[in-house]
């Protein structure tokens, strides 16, 4: 040990500024290796005793080490790799199924068993890094999926889906589903009222591909909606082979196939919608009949209008005026048994834009404003229209002096058996409307005849609030409808759209027209703030119903008893 202490020198006294701090003191031997100072190493060298482990000659082999050598010799290069290269075991066909994020969140698992709206909605609620890996249903060519075609295909799938009256979210999920199904991760669909649009991205360092396109017209069909569903079913699932050769030209039949009621058939619909909805509201057989001859004539005008290009607008203000001249007949020819209001309410109910205000709000509930702000814009145009159409037809028969009465509407009429089965054939004549498929309009007949039921129990026997009960029943009509579209693994709105035909406000809304046609502007528009209102709770209690339909379903997703992620949101809850 002395002789390892140095010689002389080092026993020669220093000064502390001299000394270095990193000097043994005086009496502690050194290693006999070299000093770090001499050799520094860096933080990334192999630790002594550690062997590297063996690089092959193709960066990223997988080949492992050679036969006979020991685990961890080096038998390759002794090069080091780039940060950015695979590591030794990693297959690019067999790759891990789902990329486990750093902060330790769980890797979800998306149950088969499950909808794929309610999959894909899932998917669209996580952040992109947490999205699990898509799992190709549809097996695409050696050379991979041929992205441009994917795309196209996706955008015209949701433009049909858009153009037939689907939610915002909902033509998102279908979106997101067909590319996932071909096998395109990375892809971030965007829709808004007019305009859909989607970007893939393969990679972090390639370019991504956008593609867009543009809804021009909207015409309701229900059963072309249901036919898309079906489509997107058969792409979504494992068991049945859909290659993009088929989708096409499935889609093109779609398209092509004529809507399965005439233009006759529809009038004549209308018409039934028309006299159900008066007898609902205390009419007779008579109040029945010229109730249904007004609101053929509107439709029948409303077709020619639309025929000679005319917008939508005034399509609605000349589709409102016979009902309204009508009923203003009728009380000009003084007949006492028939009643006016009833003649031109049952009229309101074929134009009440119900649909689209179902649809925007419920757009705006799941966090799509802008779609939801441009529907509802919509609605309000459209409502403008009924308001003048009407409101032009009443001002003429009061000059005329017809004697229109205000208070009819605080008359009872409560006949319970005829009143169902007049909401019931409302709903019915709403299906045909719709174009629904047959097999589907028996069914929300009966979803509205208990809608009915239930609204009838809570306003006319418990005499709760018109709005609290149209609410409730609302609620039900989405509940039952959202699972019936589980059973049937389709779109909901066939079994919801005409089932709230009977809750629509059109007596709140005649009446509000009225006293602003009498000049009691104060009383006529408390009467259509009521009318919105009792939208308004139409169209919440929709989407109420249908959300809490989701929470009797088994949750895709869930591990160990997690929630279901919420919808949009502007704040961090």
């Amino acid at each position: 040990m002395v002789a390892e202490q140095g010689g002389p020198e080092d026993q020669k006294p220093q000064s502390d500024e001299a000394r270095s701090a990193f000097v043994p003191p005086a009496g502690v031997g050194r290693r006999a290796s070299a000093s770090e100072d001499d050799q520094p190493t860096s933080e990334f060298a192999i630790p002594a005793g550690l062997a590297a482990e063996p690089q092959g000659s193709a960066a990223g082999s997988a080949s492992g080490s050679a036969p006979g050598s020991a685990p961890g010799a080096g038998s390759g290069s002794d090069t080091i790799g780039s940060a950015f290269a695979p590591p030794r075991t990693y297959s690019a066909q067999h790759s891990p199924p789902a990329f486990t994020p750093a902060h330790g969140s769980p890797m979800i698992r998306l149950t088969k068993e499950a909808p794929w709206q309610d999959r894909m909605r899932t998917m669209l609620r996580m952040p992109v890094a947490e999205r699990p890996a898509p799992e190709t249903v549809q097996k695409p060519d050696e050379t991979g999926p041929a992205v441009p075609r994917v795309l196209d295909l996706t955008l015209r799938i949701g433009e049909l889906l858009l153009a037939g009256g689907e939610g915002a979210e909902d033509v998102e999920a279908a979106m997101f589903a067909v590319t996932r199904s071909y096998g395109l991760d990375r892809c971030e669909p965007t829709v808004t009222f007019t305009l859909l649009s989607i970007s893939h991205q393969p990679s972090l360092v390639d370019d991504p591909v956008t593609a867009s396109r543009t809804v021009r017209r909207r015409a309701t069909d229900y059963t072309r909606l249901a036919a898309v569903f079906r489509l997107i079913d058969d792409i979504t699932t494992e068991d049945v082979e859909v290659s993009l050769e088929e989708a096409y030209r499935r889609l093109a039949e779609i398209r092509r196939n004529r809507h399965p009621y005439s233009g006759w058939v529809l009038t004549l619909a209308a018409g039934g919608l028309a006299g159900a909805a008066s007898v609902l509201l205390g009419g007779g057989p008579l109040v029945f009949l010229v109730a249904a001859v007004g609101a053929m004539l509107g439709d029948r005008l409303a077709w020619l209008c639309a025929g000679r290009g005319l917008p939508e607008f005034y399509q609605f203000v000349v589709a409102a005026m016979p009902p309204a001249a009508l009923g203003v007949a009728l009380t000009l020819t003084h007949w006492s048994d028939v009643r006016p209001a009833a003649v031109i309410t049952g009229g309101l109910f074929a134009l009440l834009p119900g649909r689209a205000l179902v649809a925007g709000v419920q757009d705006g509930l799941t966090g799509f404003y802008i779609t939801a702000a441009a529907r509802l814009l919509e609605v309000m145009y459209l409502f403008i229209g009924i308001v003048v159409g009407v409101l032009l037809v009443l001002y003429l028969g009061l000059q005329l002096g017809a004697q229109l009465n205000p208070e009819a509407r605080f008359i009872a009429h409560d006949r319970p058996v005829v009143q169902i089965l007049a909401s019931m054939a409302l709903c019915f004549a709403f299906a045909i409307l719709l174009q629904q498929d047959r097999s589907t309009v028996l069914v929300v007949t009966l979803n509205g005849g208990v809608a009915w039921v239930i609204y009838g129990a809570m306003a006319r026997t418990g005499h709760i609030s018109a709005v609290a009960a149209t609410a409730t029943a609302a609620g039900l009509v989405g509940l039952f409808g959202q699972l019936l579209s589980r059973y049937r693994y389709t779109s909901s709105l066939p079994f919801i759209t005409a089932a709230i035909g009977p809750l629509l406000p059109g007596s709140a809304t005649y009446f509000g027209l009225l006293a602003v046609a009498q000049g009691r502007v104060n009383a006529g528009l408390a009467s259509l703030s009521t009318a919105v209102a009792t939208a308004l709770a139409i169209a919440i209690g929709v989407n109420l119903g249908s959300e809490i339909s989701r929470l009797f379903m088994r949750v895709p997703g869930a591990v160990g008893g997690a929630n279901r992620r919420a919808a949009k949101r502007t704040r961090g809850f």
